[in-house]
C-alpha cells in the first residue's frame, strides 16, 4: 500500500462562515502534497459540488463528492427536540458512483426540504431507500456512534452501528477516526478500534479540515465569529482546534501511526469511487420535451403555429409570397430543429402565451432574442427583426453551438402567477429558483473583522473608506493604490492584524440567497440532477448556482419583473376606462408629441432616459425617430459616451459622414458612420469579407475577448475575403478590420436596445398624449416609496397636473384621475394605500364598503362602519394626519384627540351589531358616535397643530406637502438653474461638488468620541426629495448661526459614497444661508395682518356669548342623516359668530343637546332661517 493519504473529511468555503478553503487553493495543496484524490464534505449540502469536480478533474486529482450529514435522532420530519439527545448527529456520505450521486442529491434534497430543523437532517430510513451507491463514514465526534460511546452507553453504540451496517453493508461503512488531542476522540478511538473487530469493520482515518494551514487558525477564528455573532475576547463560543487544518499524508501516517490501515483505508476508498459527472452546457438532453396532444408530430406543431403566426403578424399575402419573409422562417425553424431547440420555444410561447391570454403584460423582448423572425410570429416577443434590422444568428448561432437564451420581462406584481403556471405545468418538483452565493468582499469583511475583534464601527469604517470605490477591488490592489491605506497598514499594529485576517478572509463564501429571475424546468424531478434546498419563503431553490447549472445542460429561464411593464398596464387600463379598444401596442412610431417631450427633456418617468444625463443627452439629440432612441440607449454607456458627441454632430449635419468602404455606408447609414451595435460589426463582417452571418457572430466574440492568437487567425481570413469577394487591398482590409475591433469593444446588442427602445417610446408616448393617465400609474406604482412619489408629484407640478390629498370619499386604492367639470381640467387623486402605516387590506375594504353603501360622513363613521380588526388606532391617526377626513370640517388635531372615543364608540357599535341590538340611534342616522358630521356633544380640549406640524404630517405620510410647501416663496429662486435636484443624487458623479438649494429639516448635533470636535447630520430637502446631509467639524464651526431647523440654505456638496448603504450622500463643503429679502418684507406684513387678525378673533370670542345663538330641532323617526347633511351645508354657507345648538330627541323621548364646533358659527341672518325653517321652531 502507498504510503500517501487521502482526505476524506474536508470543509470548503461552503460550510457557509465555518470552512476557509477555498477549491483552488485546496488543489494547488493536493498537488503539492501528491495525493491521488480529495473529497469534499460540507455541512448538510452539495453547493460547491461541481466547481469542485471541474476544478479537481483540471488539476488532474480524483474529486469525492460528499456531504456530512446531518441525522435526526428520529423520524425528519419531527420538528422536535428529542428530550436527551442533541437534534441531531453528523455522519459523512460520499458519492461512490453515478447512481450514489443522485442518491446523496436526493438525500441532501429530502433534508433541506423535508426534513429542516435548525439543520436539514435526514433520518435512517431516507439513509436506507437512498444507500446504493454511497460509502458511509461514522462521523466525527458529533456521529451517533460517538455520542453513545461518550455517553458509555456501548450497548446503544452496537446497536446504532448494527443498524449502519444492514443499511451500508461492511464493505461500503467505515469507522472513521479523528485525532485532535482531545481525549474524548482518543475514548472513541479505541472503542472504534474494537467494533472494527468485532463487527469485521475497517477503521479510516480524518482530519475533519476546516482550513488549509496551521497559521490560518487564528484567521478562521475569525471567521467563526463572524458566523456565530460572537466576539474573539468572548470566552464562551463556538472554538475549533488548530489541529483542523490540511495535513500532510505524512502528518496523517505519523498520527495515526498505531494503526496505518486507517490511512490505507483512505486510499482503498478512493480507488472505489468511480464515476464521471456529465457535463455538457450544449446539451438539451435533459431539457423537457413540449407534449404535442395532436397526431403530428412536435416539429409539425412548431410549424403550424410558426405558419399561423406569420400570417397574423405580417397578413396573409404577404406571409404566403414574401420570399425575403418565408426564407428566413424556414431558415429559423431549420436550425432550431437541426440543434434540437423546439421544445425550448414551444416551453417558452406556452408560458408567454399563457402570460398573455391571462392579461399580464409582457415585455416586447429582451437581449438577442428580438432578432428571430420565429420568436415573433410566435408572440414570444413583438418587435420585428426585420423592421429593425435584427440579425437572427446573434441569438442562435449554427456555427456555435449553444443553447438559446430567451430572457423574459413580466409585470413585476404578477410575474409569480406565470412561475406558478409552469411549475404547475411541468411539477411542483421539476420547477425551481436558482440559488446565488454572496461574498465576503473587500470592504464588507474589513467592517466584519473589525467588529468581532471589538473595533467601534467608525474605527473600521476608517480603514474600509480607504477602500478605493472601484468596482472588483480587492483587497491587495487596495493596499497598494492607496499610500494612506499602506501607512496605516505599517504604522498601526491592530490596523496591520485586522487586514492580515481580512485578506486571508476576503472573497470567502458568506451567504445564499436568490437569483432575482433565474428558474430552471426539469424534464423530471429536479432532485435527480441537482439538490435542492428552501428560501425564506419557503420556495424551492437550487443548491447549484447558474453556471454550474448551465455545465449539467439544464434549461435555464430568467422571468424577469419589470415595473414599467405593469406601469404601463395601468395606464392603458385607465385610459380604457374612459375610452374603448386603447391598445399600447398599435399606438403610431412616429408621434410628434412625443418626440417634443424628448426633446425637451421632460423624461422623467420615462423609461431608460429619465436620469440626469440622459435628461441632458436628449436635449441635444434632436430625437425625430425611434431608432434614436434605440441609439441613446446603446450610446449612453461607459465607453461609447465618448461617441456621443461626434454622433450628433454627424446627426445634425455640423459634421461629414464618411465611410472607410461604400459597402459600409449599407451597415451604418442608420447611425451615421458609427458602428454602434454588434450587429453592425457581424454585417459588416458578411458584407465586406463573406463572412457567414454565424462566423460573423464567431468573430465579434473573439474581437470582444481579445484573445491575440484567435484575432491573429481572424484577421487573416478577413484580409484574405475582403480580396476575394470585394477586390479590397490588404492595407485597407486592415485599417477595416481595426476599426471594426475598436467598435466591437464598444458595441450594444441592437436586439437588447431596440426591444427596450420600444418601450421607452411607449412611455414617452402616454406621457405625452395621456399625462395624468400615466403620471398616475407611475405613482400607484410607487406606494411604498414616498421618496419617489415626492419626485414624481413634483413632477406633475411642472405639468401643470394637480395632485389632491387623500380623501377617504374620493381616493381610490391608488393614485385615479378626477375629473372637475366646474375647472374643466383633470387632476390625480391620492391613492389611499401609499399613505404609510395604513395598508392595502384595510383600504381596500374601506374602498368597498364605501362603493356600496355610500361614502362616510365623518371619522367616527368611519370607524363604526369598518371591523376595529381592518382599522386600528394607527390607520386613524395616519389618515387625520394625511388629511382624508377633511371633507368633514372638522379639524384634524381635534379628530386627532378623539380617536381613542371613536374607536371605542365603533367597537362598542360593533358589538350591538352582532349581538342583534339596536344602537341609540336608528339605522340611517350617524348619531351613535360621539361626533357626527360636525355636531359634538362631548367637548374635547385640543391643541390646535401650527402649520408647521401639519405640513411635517403631510411629508412624513404622504412623501410631499398637500396644504403648501416651506419653500413655496423660493420656488422661483429653485428653478433658477443653478442647483442639482436631489432627485439626480444618485447619478451624480462621485467626489465631484454640485450646489444645491432647500430647507434644513432636521438637525442633530453631535461630537467626535476622540477629539470631542462637533459635527451635525442634516435632514436636507427640497421640491424633490430630501436626503442625508454630513457637516463635518470644520463646516460646522464656520456654519453654526445658519445650522437651524426650518432654514433655507445654498449647499455646496461633495458627492460621497455611503459606506452602510452603498448609495450616494452629501457631505457639506459650504452652506449660505439665503436671504430673500423681498419675502421677507411679504412676511412681515403678513405676519402683522395675522397679529391683528388674532386679536379681533379672540375679542369675538370673548364676546360671542353675548351674541344670539341659533336653536335647531331634530327627532328620531322624523328626521335622519340627510337632513343633518342639509343643514351642515347651510351653516357651510352663512359663515359668522353665532352659536349654533342642536336639540335632538330620542325613540324613548329623551332629549340631547349638541353643540356645533367652532367651524360652524354663523352669521344670524332673516336668509339663514328661512333656510333652516324646516328644523327651528
Amino acid at each position: 500500500m502507498s504510503d500517501s493519504f487521502v482526505h476524506l473529511h474536508l470543509h470548503t468555503e461552503y460550510s457557509l462562515l465555518d470552512g476557509a478553503v477555498k477549491i483552488a487553493d485546496l488543489m494547488a495543496k493536493v498537488n503539492r502534497c501528491k495525493m491521488p484524490a480529495v473529497a469534499m464534505t460540507d455541512h448538510g449540502n452539495l453547493y460547491g459540488a461541481i466547481d469542485f469536480y471541474k476544478q479537481a478533474s483540471k488539476a488532474g486529482v480524483k474529486p469525492i463528492i460528499g456531504s456530512e450529514v446531518y441525522l435526526s435522532p428520529g423520524p425528519m420530519n419531527e420538528r422536535k427536540k428529542v428530550p436527551g439527545l442533541p437534534n441531531a448527529h453528523h455522519l459523512t456520505l460520499l458519492a461512490k458512483n453515478a447512481v450514489g450521486y443522485e442518491n446523496l442529491v436526493r438525500l441532501v434534497s429530502q433534508a433541506h426540504l423535508d426534513g429542516f430543523y435548525y439543520k436539514p437532517r435526514i433520518d435512517k430510513e431516507a439513509l436506507n431507500k437512498y444507500s446504493e451507491g454511497i460509502i458511509c463514514l461514522s462521523g466525527c465526534i458529533n456521529g451517533e456512534i460517538n455520542y453513545w460511546i461518550q455517553q458509555d452507553q456501548l450497548k446503544i453504540a452496537r446497536e446504532k452501528l448494527s443498524e449502519y451496517v444492514d443499511i451500508y453493508g461492511k464493505d461500503d461503512f467505515y469507522l472513521e477516526m479523528h485525532d485532535h488531542g482531545m481525549d474524548q476522540q482518543r475514548i472513541c478511538n479505541r472503542q472504534l478500534l474494537e467494533f472494527c473487530g468485532e463487527f469485521s469493520l475497517k477503521p479510516v482515518a480524518a482530519n475533519d479540515v476546516h482550513f488549509l494551514n496551521r497559521k490560518d487558525h487564528e484567521a478562521h477564528d475569525v471567521l467563526i465569529c463572524i458566523g456565530t455573532g460572537k466576539m474573539v475576547l468572548d470566552e464562551n463560543r463556538m472554538r475549533y482546534s488548530p489541529e483542523v487544518h490540511f495535513k500532510t499524508a505524512r502528518e496523517m501516517r505519523q498520527l495515526f501511526k498505531e494503526v496505518p490501515v486507517a490511512c490505507d483505508n483512505t486510499l482503498e476508498i478512493a480507488e472505489k469511487i468511480n464515476f464521471d459527472l456529465v457535463l455538457d452546457s450544449t446539451s438539451s438532453e435533459r431539457y423537457p420535451e413540449y407534449e404535442v396532444n395532436l397526431a403530428s408530430s412536435r416539429e409539425d406543431y412548431f410549424r403550424e403555429l410558426c405558419e399561423e403566426g406569420l400570417i397574423e403578424r405580417y397578413g396573409s399575402e404577404r406571409a404566403k409570397n414574401d420570399e425575403e419573409l418565408r426564407n428566413r422562417l424556414d431558415y429559423e425553424i431549420g436550425i432550431m430543429e437541426r440543434m434540437g431547440f423546439v421544445s425550448y420555444f414551444l416551453i417558452t410561447w406556452d408560458f408567454i402565451k399563457w402570460a398573455k391570454d391571462n392579461k399580464i403584460p409582457v415585455g416586447p423582448g429582451r437581449g438577442s432574442a428580438a432578432g428571430s423572425l420565429v420568436a415573433y410570429v410566435l408572440g414570444i416577443t413583438d418587435l420585428d427583426p426585420l423592421r429593425y434590422g435584427l440579425i437572427f444568428e446573434r441569438f442562435l448561432n449554427p456555427e456555435r453551438v449553444s443553447p438559446p437564451d430567451v430572457d423574459v420581462d413580466f409585470c413585476q406584481t404578477r410575474r409569480p402567477e406565470v412561475i406558478e403556471y409552469v411549475r404547475q405545468k411541468y411539477g411542483e418538483k421539476c420547477v425551481s429558483h436558482i440559488i446565488t452565493f454572496g461574498t465576503l468582499g473587500a470592504k464588507s469583511v474589513v467592517r466584519d473583522v473589525g467588529r468581532v475583534m471589538g473595533w467601534s464601527y467608525g474605527e473600521a469604517d476608517r480603514i474600509a473608506k480607504m477602500i478605493p470605490n472601484e468596482l472588483g477591488i480587492n483587497l491587495t490592489s487596495a493596499r497598494k493604490k492607496n499610500p494612506e491605506l499602506k501607512e496605516a497598514i505599517a504604522s498601526e499594529p491592530a490596523t496591520e492584524q485586522l487586514w492580515e485576517y481580512s485578506t486571508f478572509l476576503e472573497g470567502l463564501t458568506r451567504g445564499v440567497g436568490i437569483h432575482a429571475a433565474g428558474i430552471v424546468i426539469g424534464d423530471c424531478e429536479l432532485d435527480v440532477h441537482v439538490p435542492l434546498t428552501r428560501g425564506n419563503e419557503n420556495e424551492v431553490v437550487t443548491q447549484y448556482a447558474m453556471k454550474p447549472l448551465t455545465d449539467l445542460g439544464m434549461l435555464k429561464m430568467d422571468f424577469l419583473g419589470l415595473k414599467t411593464l405593469t406601469v404601463i398596464q395601468d395606464a392603458v387600463d385607465i385610459i380604457n376606462d374612459n375610452q374603448s379598444n386603447f391598445n399600447i401596442s398599435n399606438v403610431p412610431i412616429d408621434d410628434k408629441k412625443t418626440f417634443a417631450l424628448l426633446n425637451a427633456g421632460e423624461t422623467c418617468g420615462v423609461f431608460q432616459l429619465e436620469s440626469g444625463g440622459m435628461v441632458a443627452l436628449c436635449k441635444q439629440f434632436g430625437v425625430d425617430r425611434i431608432e434614436d432612441i434605440i441609439a441613446l440607449i446603446a450610446l449612453y454607456r461607459p465607453g461609447p459616451m465618448e461617441l456621443i458627441p461626434d454622433f450628433i454632430d454627424r446627426k445634425k449635419g455640423k459634421k461629414k459622414v464618411e465611410y472607410l468602404h461604400p459597402l459600409l455606408e449599407e451597415v451604418s447609414k442608420e447611425t451615421h458612420g458609427i458602428l454602434i451595435y454588434q450587429e453592425q460589426v457581424q454585417k459588416a463582417a458578411n458584407v465586406l469579407a463573406g463572412y457567414s452571418l454565424g462566423d460573423a457572430d464567431l468573430l465579434r466574440r473573439a474581437m470582444g475577448k481579445k484573445d491575440p492568437d484567435e484575432m491573429a487567425k481572424q484577421r487573416t481570413i478577413f484580409v484574405e475575403g475582403c480580396k476575394k469577394f470585394n477586390e479590397i487591398p490588404d492595407k485597407k482590409a486592415n485599417g477595416i478590420f481595426d476599426l471594426l475591433e475598436k467598435f466591437a469593444g464598444y458595441g450594444f446588442n441592437k436586439s437588447h436596445s431596440a426591444a427596450y427602445g420600444l418601450i421607452s417610446y411607449q412611455t414617452a408616448y402616454l406621457k405625452a398624449n395621456y399625462p395624468v393617465e400615466f403620471m398616475s400609474a407611475l405613482l400607484s406604482n410607487e406606494i411604498n416609496n414616498t421618496d419617489k412619489i415626492s419626485v414624481f408629484v413634483e413632477e406633475c407640478k411642472s405639468m401643470g397636473i394637480k395632485v389632491l390629498p387623500p380623501d377617504v370619499n374620493k381616493s381610490q386604492l391608488k393614485f385615479s384621475p378626477e375629473y372637475s367639470e366646474e375647472d374643466n381640467i383633470a387632476s390625480i387623486r391620492y391613492g389611499l394605500a401609499a399613505i404609510k402605516n395604513v395598508g392595502s387590506a384595510a383600504m381596500n375594504l374601506a374602498v368597498n364598503e364605501r362603493d356600496q353603501s355610500g361614502d362616510y360622513s365623518s371619522a367616527d363613521d368611519f370607524a363604526r362602519r369598518l371591523e376595529s380588526r381592518s382599522v386600528n388606532k394607527k390607520i386613524l391617526e395616519s389618515l387625520t394626519k394625511a388629511g382624508a377626513f377633511d371633507f368633514s370640517g372638522e379639524e384634524r388635531a381635534s379628530i386627532f384627540s378623539r380617536i381613542d372615543t371613536i374607536i371605542s364608540a365603533a367597537s362598542l357599535a360593533q358589538k350591538d351589531r352582532v349581538s342583534g341590538q339596536a344602537s341609540l340611534f336608528d339605522e340611517d342616522t350617524d348619531y351613535g358616535s360621539s361626533q357626527t358630521n360636525m355636531f359634538n356633544n362631548v367637548e374635547v380640549e385640543f391643541q390646535p397643530w401650527n402649520e408647521d406640524e401639519i405640513l411635517a404630517a403631510e411629508r412624513e405620510l404622504l412623501g410631499f406637502y398637500v396644504t403648501g410647501h416651506p419653500l413655496d416663496s423660493y420656488r422661483s429662486h429653485f428653478s433658477s438653474g443653478n442647483y442639482r435636484r436631489l432627485s439626480e443624487l444618485q447619478d451624480l458623479r462621485e467626489n465631484k461638488k454640485y450646489s444645491f438649494m432647500g430647507r434644513i429639516a432636521g438637525l442633530e448635533k453631535m461630537f467626535t468620541k476622540k477629539a470631542g470636535k462637533p459635527f451635525a447630520k442634516l435632514n436636507f430637502e427640497e421640491f424633490t426629495g430630501q436626503t442625508e446631509v454630513m457637516v463635518w467639524s470644520e463646516v460646522f464651526v464656520r456654519s453654526t448661526e445658519v445650522l437651524q431647523v426650518g432654514a433655507v440654505i445654498e449647499l455646496l456638496g461633495k458627492v460621497e459614497l455611503d459606506s452602510r448603504t452603498e448609495t450616494k450622500r452629501l457631505t457639506a463643503e459650504k452652506i449660505t444661508p439665503i436671504n430673500k429679502s423681498t419675502v421677507d418684507s411679504n412676511v412681515h406684513v403678513e405676519e402683522s395682518y395675522a397679529s391683528n387678525s388674532t386679536v379681533d378673533h379672540n375679542d369675538s370670542l370673548q364676546n360671542k356669548n353675548r351674541k344670539s345663538e341659533i336653536n335647531v330641532y331634530l327627532k328620531n323617526g322624523v328626521h335622519d342623516s340627510s337632513d343633518l347633511h342639509k343643514i351642515r351645508d347651510i351653516l357651510m354657507a352663512h359663515p359668522g359668530e353665532n352659536v349654533v345648538r342642536i336639540q335632538y330627541t330620542t325613540s324613548d323621548g329623551s332629549k340631547v343637546w349638541l353643540k356645533a364646533g367652532p367651524r360652524y358659527l354663523v352669521n344670524d341672518c332673516e336668509n339663514l332661517r328661512t333656510e333652516l325653517s324646516n328644523w327651528m321652531r
